[in-house]
Order: structure tokens, then sequence, then C-alpha cells
């Protein structure tokens, strides 16, 4: 059953990494504008973030499977309208389906693994699930390379899109009778003032985020920037009303006050200040030490693989380290970007670092951010009941692509405000150096905080959700044993107590 909802964890990354390799192949049919092909990518990676966290509640109001498979069926239904689009803006249009749609499906699965599998079988689950991005990263490159030049039934670009219909088709027809439905069982209707704001609140962040830099930033991209956390506080006023009245808000804001969550939403938001790295070492390859596309892209293969084990060690490295994986998986990202900005410094200018170290230090990266992934999803999903699994679902993967949008802008400015008007391969290289540098530092730091969640997990085992039996006792104790205990009473009173409450 799991297999199935992985789908759903699969296709969106898939879709956004195996449009990057069409690009070319869709601006020389049509000869589509630079607004437009921008847009290919931005329609969809911006509705996907901006919708999630609506996605992840439908699926405790309605029933994770239900709405998993109503998501899956629109998806498909957007990649027909992409796969025979008859123009730039129809491809657009289906682009922006795609990205509601994705969102509406893909936090099932990661809210599954928190109300369906018992604590002991988490770990592994988790592991699978962090290992299927790393899987859609290598496939989506490959993949999309391979069906636009096999061109097959003389589709062309459209096969990438059309490629999801068999595997929607297979899903259904197995996930219909296999998929067990799971969801609050104090389910009421949806927040729909609730699902507005936060809509409007991650979309004035993440738009301009996203198109400011293409165009130049613009009075309108500044003015949401500012309007956003307004937005966000109208936001959080409105749930909190909500709630005192007796709602079901789309956030809970008493789910979201358990301790330590919001240290974890900052460590995953420092998690994917990556995302520039791709693009930007790319441009160093390519335009600095002058690779070909193809070459480009093939460096990348260690990453690739390193990300796919990273995760399925998980397990094991946990045996060992116990809840240090997370610091440990984002201190090997700290050290192989270091390795690689010492690496480039001491290759002679105008030649990139040897291959064989550049291969190991990109397999160290993508191993550390693998490894990293499911214990991290883990601390932010395990914090809370399982009845709002589907909404922390939505919270973290939008918080991750908020981070993707917010590293993209500020990292990627920094690249190119050192760049400057040069465009000579020792620019170039110096600042990707400042770059990588960068991204290391804000990894440094979300390492740091993880180490800090790692001793409190230390101290009271596996955190408990807020309303649990052992949530105070945890909260500012030791739980050993299956017996919370406090490190300082009062009285014996207090002690029996907390004891009684392990």
């Amino acid at each position: 059953m799991f297999v199935i909802l992985l789908v759903g964890a699969f296709l969106p990354p898939l879709d956004f990494f195996i449009v990057n390799v069409a690009l070319p192949s869709i601006r020389g049919e049509w000869d589509a504008s630079s607004s437009a092909e921008q847009l290919v990518i931005s329609a969809y990676a911006g509705l996907y973030a901006v919708t999630l966290i609506t996605g992840g509640r439908l699926g405790d109001l309605y029933g994770r499977s239900r709405v998993f498979l109503i998501g899956l069926t629109g998806f498909a239904a957007a990649s027909i309208l992409c796969g025979f689009a008859w123009s730039p803006w129809a491809l657009v249009a289906g682009r922006a389906l795609q990205g509601v749609t994705a969102a509406v499906m893909a936090p099932q699965a990661l809210a599954s693994v928190q109300a369906i599998f018992p604590e002991s079988e988490k770990p592994l689950a988790l592991s699978l699930y962090g290992a299927v991005f790393g899987l859609a990263a290598v496939v989506g490159q490959a993949l999309g390379g391979i069906l636009i030049s096999l061109d097959l039934l003389a589709l062309g670009w459209r096969a990438i899109f059309l490629v999801n219909l068999p595997v929607a088709i297979l899903v259904v027809l197995f996930g219909i009778p296999l998929l067990k439905e799971t969801r609050a069982p104090d389910a009421h209707r949806l927040d729909l003032g609730g699902s507005a704001l936060s809509t409007a609140t991650l979309g004035a962040l993440i738009v301009p985020l996203i198109e400011g830099r293409e165009a130049g930033w613009p009075p309108w991209s500044w003015l949401s920037l500012l309007a956003a956390p307004v937005l966000a506080w109208l936001f959080w006023r409105y749930e909190t009303r909500l709630a005192r009245a007796g709602g079901t808000p789309l956030i809970d804001p008493a789910a979201m006050r358990t301790p330590g969550l919001g240290r974890a939403l900052l460590i995953a938001l420092l998690f994917y200040v990556i995302a520039p790295f791709f693009l930007l070492f790319s441009v160093y390859l390519q335009d600095a030490m002058h690779a070909t596309a193809l070459g480009a892209g093939l460096v990348f293969l260690p990453f690739g693989a390193g990300f796919l084990l990273g995760p399925l060690s998980t397990p094991f490295c946990r045996r060992i380290l116990g809840a240090a994986v997370n610091p440990v998986g984002m201190g090997l990202e700290v050290a192989g970007f270091a390795g690689l900005a010492w690496a480039i410094v001491a290759a002679p200018a105008g030649v990139p670092p040897a291959p064989v170290p550049l291969a190991a230090i990109l397999f160290v990266i993508g191993f550390g951010q693998g490894l990293a992934l499911p214990t991290l999803m883990r601390m932010v999903t395990g914090r809370v009941a399982p009845a709002f699994s589907g909404m922390i679902a939505g919270v973290a993967v939008s918080t991750l692509q908020v981070s993707t949008a917010l590293s993209v802008a500020v990292i990627g400015g920094i690249f190119y405000t050192v760049l400057g008007a040069r465009t000579d391969p020792a620019a170039i290289t110096q600042a990707f150096i400042v770059a990588i540098l960068c991204i290391a530092a804000c990894l440094a730091i979300g390492a740091g905080l993880s180490v800090t969640l790692a001793r409190r997990h230390a101290r009271c085992g596996a955190m408990p959700f807020r309303g649990s039996r052992r949530f105070a006792c945890c909260t500012s104790g030791v739980f050993r044993r299956g017996t919370c205990q406090r490190r300082a009473t009062r009285s014996e009173g207090r002690s029996a107590a907390c004891r009684q409450a392990g």
C-alpha cells in the first residue's frame, strides 16, 4: 500500500526535473518568449508550493487515500493537457493545473507514514520516502533526455508529460482496492478562509522570489514581499480565533506550538539552501570550464547516487548514531561544500577539479542530503498528533519549497552580485566559491540547531505530541525505559504523578 502512495511523492519532483531538459525543445517548436518559458517552470513550482498546506489538510478531513487518488487523477488530466498543448500558454495552464493537483497528491504519502506506521517502522518508511526524492532527481534528468531523443510516435518533448498516464492508470487500478483509508477522527469542513489567507501569504512570498530577479525586481515584487508578513499575521490571527470558536483551522495553532516544532521547521528552511547549487554549478562548468551540457549533467550523477543511497542507510545509521543522524548528515554536506571550494581553489586556473576527487565530494554531499532528509521529516511530522498528519505534512513540504525559492533568490543574487558585469572564467569561479560557502554556512547553522533537538531526543526519547499523556513530563524531564522522570521535583506527589504519566 505504501508503495502506491510513494508514487505521489515521486511524480511531483520528477516532473520538475524532467521539464528542465525539455525547455530547449519547447522553445524551438513554438519560438516561445523567455517569459512563457519561465512560466512553464514557475507556474508549476509556485502553485505547488502555495497549495501544499491546503492539500495536506484535505487528506486529514476527507480521507488521505481518497484525496490522493483524486489528486493523482487530476495530475493525469493536467499531464494530458500539457502533452497535447497547442500553444505556450496552453502548456503554462497545464503546468499550473499540474502544480495544484501535485500539491493535493504529494502530502498524503508523508501524512500516511505518521498516521499508519507504528513508531518502530517509521524510520524505514521515511527512508523510502527520502530515497524517492533522490530517485526522482536522477531519473528525471535521464528520462527526459531519453524520451526526447527517442522521439516516440513523433511526440518529441510531449512524451515527458504523457509518460505520466500509464503510471497514473496503474496506481488508480491497484490503489482503489488496496489503499487503507485514514483521516482525522473529528473531521469537519475545510477552513476556506484559512486556505485563502495561506495561499495569499505563500503566494506573496514565493511569486516575487521566483519571478523577481528575471524581471529585474520591479516595484510589485518588493510590495508583494512587504505584504507577506502582514498576510502571515492576519492568517495566524484568523486561525487562532477560529480554533477558540471551536472550528477546524487549516493550521491548528495548538499543534504548531508543540515544543521543538518551530526549531525543526527552521532547520527544514535551512536544509534546502542547496537548491541554487545545481544551477550555479552548471553555470560554472559550462561557462567557466567550457563543459558541454551533457558533460555538465553527467557530473551530477555521483550526487544523485549519494542522494539515493543516503536515505536507505538511515535505519542502519540510526542504530549507531541515534538522534544525531540529522546533524551528521548536514555536517557531511558542510564538509562536502568546503571540500568543493578547496578543490576549485587548488585547481589551476581554467581547469576543473580532478574527476575522481570531484565525484567523491559530490557523492558525500548527496549522501549527507539523503541521510538527513528522512530524520528531518520525522523531526517535523513526529511532533504532532496523527490527526494532524496531513496538516504537518503540507507544512513540512511547503517549508522545503519556500526554502528552495528563498535560497535561489538570495544565494543566486549573491552569486550575480559578486559576478557583476564580468563573464570571464576567473570571475565566475570566484562568484561560485562565494555562493557555495554561503550554502555551507546555512547548512552549518541548521546542523547546529539539529544538535540541540538531538539532545532533547536523547533526554525524552521520541518526542510525544501535544495532548499525549507523557507530553508535559517529557518537555521538562527525562524519559527512560517507558517512564518519564523529572530532573528536579518539588514534592513527592509531583514525582509520583510524573512517573505515572509515563
